[in-house]
C-alpha cells in the first residue's frame, strides 16, 4: 500500500513539473520539446511521412528557419552527393511514431499547420513521454517488490523520482532517450525475472524485443543483453558457467528466438544505413564524437563542476556504498553489476562527457538497477538505528540538491548554467535560491579569485582613454576574424601589493551567446624571463547584451607566484562580435 502512495505522489510531482513548472511544449527554439537532440532523434519522421524525403532532406532548411529546433543543421550530415545520413539511429523515432500519428492526424482539426513541427506535435511529445515515464515507475515498483518489501519500494520510488535526475528528464526534458530507456530496461527486468521462473515462449520474445529496441536507440545498450544472458549467476565461479551453459542448451530454442527478435529490430538501422549511405555500417556522429577506450574521463563525468553525475545527483552516492551489502546479500548479481560497470565505463569514455551539460544523464537508464544497491543499503539502515540516524539527513539533503538542480535548470534566472558551472561557482549557489550581488557571483565561471574584503593601500598605476578611430595603435578591442587585442604590459610586485583591480568600460554590438566563442579579457602572468605563469580570464558577453555599455572590475591576485609583469588583452576564440574597450585603470592594493 505505501507503495502505491509513494507513486501517487511521484505521479503528482511528475504532472506538476509537465503541466504547471515548466511545458516544453509551449516553448520555443531549442527549448521546444522538439528541439536540440529530441529534434534529431524525432526528424525521421516527418522525412518520411510528411515529406517524403528521407534521403536528401530538401525542406530540411525551410522547417529549420521557421522552428529553430538547432542553431544550425545538426539532425543528419549531407555527403558531396547531396545525399543525407541522420546523425542519431531509429529506435526514438520508431518509438514516437504512435505520438506522432495522433499529432499528425489532429494538426489540421485543431487548426496548426501539419507539418510535423507545430503545437500538437510538440505537445504529443512531451506528454507521451510523460505517460511512458508514468508507465516506467509503475513497471520498476513491480520489479523493486520482487526484491524488497512494499516500504522500501516506496522510499526508492521516492528517492528515484524527486531525488534523481531522473525528474529532470521524465517530467521536463522526457522526449530525450534517457526516461524511455529506463522504462524499457524495468520492462525488461520484469521479462527476465519471468522468464526465469517459467521458461517460455512469449517471455523470450519479449526480453528480444525490448533488448533490440535498446539497441536501436542507442547502440551501446547493446550491454542490455547481459542481463538475460547472466540473470541467477551470483558469481562468476567453474560451477555458475557450467550451470548457465546447461540452462541455455536446455531453453536453446527459446534463446534463438530471442537472438532473432534482437537482429530483427536492430536490422531496421542496418537496412536505413545502407539505402541513405550505401553502407552497411555508418559512424554518424562525425569525427569530433569519439570515444578514449583507454582513458575514460571517469573523474570529470561523475564528479566535475561542469556536468558530473554525483555532483548534480548526488544522493546517487548512495548506490554506489549500497553495493557493499549487495555483494553480501543480493541476487543476481553478476548481471546486475556488470551492467551499471560496463555502461559508466561506455559513457564516461565519450570523449563530449559533459555534453548538454545535464549531470550525467546517460546514466539514467541504468537506474532500474542500480537503486537495487540502494535498496539493500535501506535495508541494511533499517536494522542499524545508528546509521539510520546519520545517513538519513544526507539523503534528504541531496534530494534536495536534485530539485535545485531541476529548479535551476530551467527557471529564468537559474542559477544553473549547462555551459558555465565551475567548481568555485558551483558552491558559491548550489542550494541557494537567490544571491547578493549576481553579476559579481557570476565571474566565478570563469575564476576562482573573488576580492570581497576592502582593498588597503589602493594605488593607481594606469588610466587611459583608448581611441580607435584615430590611432589604431592606440586601440583596444577584436572584431570578427580578428584574434587578439593589443596587449598592454605593467610590472607587479607581490611585496608592494597582492592583488590587480583592473576597470574598464567595454561595449559591444551584439551579444555572443556560445560560450566557447566568447571573447575573454585576459590577464596573463609572466616571469623575469617572460615564461607564462598563469592567465585569468572573463568573458564579457556573459554581462552584456547587445548595443551595451558597462564598467566592469576584474580582481586577480598576485600572491601566488613570481610575476614579475602582467599582460592585459582580449582574445577572441571565434565569435563574429565585436567588443570595444573604451577606458581602462589598474589598480594595486593589498588585502
Amino acid at each position: 500500500m505505501l507503495s502505491k502512495i509513494a507513486y501517487l505522489l511521484c505521479t503528482t510531482v511528475m504532472l506538476y513539473c509537465c503541466f504547471v513548472f515548466y511545458p516544453k511544449w509551449d516553448k520555443r527554439q531549442g527549448e521546444a520539446a522538439i528541439g536540440w537532440d529530441v529534434s534529431g532523434y524525432y526528424w525521421y519522421l516527418p522525412s518520411i511521412f510528411i515529406y517524403k524525403d528521407l534521403k536528401y532532406q530538401s525542406f530540411a532548411d525551410s522547417i529549420r528557419q521557421k522552428y529553430e529546433p538547432t542553431p544550425e543543421i545538426m539532425q543528419f550530415t549531407r555527403a558531396a552527393d547531396g545525399s543525407c545520413v541522420m546523425t542519431y539511429s531509429s529506435g526514438m523515432a520508431f518509438m514516437y511514431l504512435p505520438l506522432f500519428t495522433i499529432a499528425h492526424l489532429s494538426a489540421e482539426p485543431l487548426g496548426y499547420p501539419a507539418d510535423g513541427f507545430s503545437k500538437p506535435y510538440q505537445f504529443a511529445m512531451q506528454v507521451g513521454s510523460l505517460l511512458i515515464s508514468l508507465l516506467g515507475v509503475w513497471l520498476y515498483r513491480r520489479v523493486l517488490l520482487h526484491y524488497f518489501p512494499d516500504k522500501v519500494t516506496a522510499i526508492l520510488l521516492l528517492i528515484l523520482v524527486i531525488g534523481s535526475n531522473y525528474l529532470n528528464y521524465s517530467a521536463i526534458d522526457g522526449a530525450q532517450t534517457h526516461a524511455w530507456l529506463f522504462t524499457l530496461y524495468a520492462a525488461l527486468l520484469l521479462s527476465v525475472i519471468r522468464f526465469y521462473k517459467k521458461p517460455d515462449y512469449k517471455y523470450a520474445v519479449a526480453i528480444g524485443m525490448l533488448c533490440g529496441l535498446a539497441i536501436l536507440i542507442r547502440p551501446s545498450e547493446m550491454i542490455c543483453v547481459l542481463i538475460p544472458l547472466l540473470w541467477g549467476m551470483e558469481s562468476i565461479s567453474i560451477a555458475a558457467i557450467r550451470g548457465k551453459i546447461q540452462f541455455f542448451k536446455k531453453h536453446l530454442s527459446k534463446l534463438t528466438v530471442a537472438v532473432v527478435c534482437v537482429i530483427l529490430i536492430g536490422s531496421i538501422q542496418l537496412i536505413y544505413w545502407k539505402y541513405a549511405s550505401g553502407h552497411w555500417l555508418v559512424y554518424s556522429y562525425g569525427s569530433d564524437k569519439t570515444f578514449s577506450w583507454l582513458h575514460p574521463h571517469l573523474f570529470d563525468y561523475t564528479l566535475s563542476a561542469r556536468s558530473g553525475w554525483l555532483t548534480y545527483t548526488p544522493v546517487m552516492l548512495f548506490s554506489l556504498i549500497g553495493i557493499i551489502p549487495f555483494l553480501k546479500r543480493g541476487r543476481n548479481k553478476v548481471a546486475i553489476l556488470s551492467f551499471c560497470l560496463l555502461n559508466l565505463y561506455i559513457v564516461s569514455a565519450w570523449d563530449i562527457w559533459w555534453y548538454g551539460g545535464t549531470g550525467g544523464r546517460a546514466m539514467i537508464q541504468s537506474y532500474p538497477f542500480m537503486f537495487l544497491p540502494l535498496g539493500y543499503l535501506l535495508q541494511h539502515l533499517a536494522e542499524r538505528k545508528v546509521l539510520r540516524w546519520l545517513l538519513t539527513p544526507f539523503i534528504i539533503l541531496f534530494c534536495y540538491v536534485n530539485v535545485w538542480f531541476t529548479v535551476n535548470a530551467h527557471a529564468a534566472p537559474g542559477l544553473y548554467d549547462s555551459d558555465g558551472m565551475s567548481r568555485a561557482y558551483y558552491w558559491r549557489v548550489v542550494g541557494r535560491w537567490h544571491i547578493e550581488n549576481r553579476d559579481e557571483v557570476e565571474k566565478l565561471k570563469d575564476t576562482d579569485e573573488l576580492f570581497s574584503g576592502t582593498p588597503q593601500n589602493l594605488k593607481l598605476i594606469y588610466t587611459h582613454d583608448f581611441n580607435t578611430d584615430t590611432n589604431p595603435a592606440d586601440s583596444f578591442y577584436i572584431s570578427s576574424g580578428m584574434e587578439f587585442s593589443n596587449k598592454f604590459s605593467f610590472p607587479v610586485d607581490k611585496n608592494a601589493a597582492n592583488w590587480l583591480r583592473i576597470k574598464a568600460t567595454i561595449s559591444t554590438g551584439g551579444k555572443e551567446w556560445t560560450q566557447w566563442r566568447m571573447p575573454q579579457f585576459t590577464a596573463q602572468f609572466l616571469d623575469k624571463d617572460n615564461n607564462v605563469l598563469r592567465t585569468r580570464m572573463l568573458r564579457i558577453h556573459r554581462f552584456l547584451n547587445d548595443n551595451e555599455t558597462k564598467e566592469f572590475t576584474f580582481d586577480v591576485s598576485i600572491a601566488y607566484d613570481e610575476a614579475k609583469k602582467v599582460n592585459i588583452y582580449l582574445w577572441n576564440p571565434g565569435s563574429d562580435k565585436w567588443l570595444l574597450v573604451k577606458h581602462m585603470e589598474v589598480w594595486s592594493f593589498k588585502d
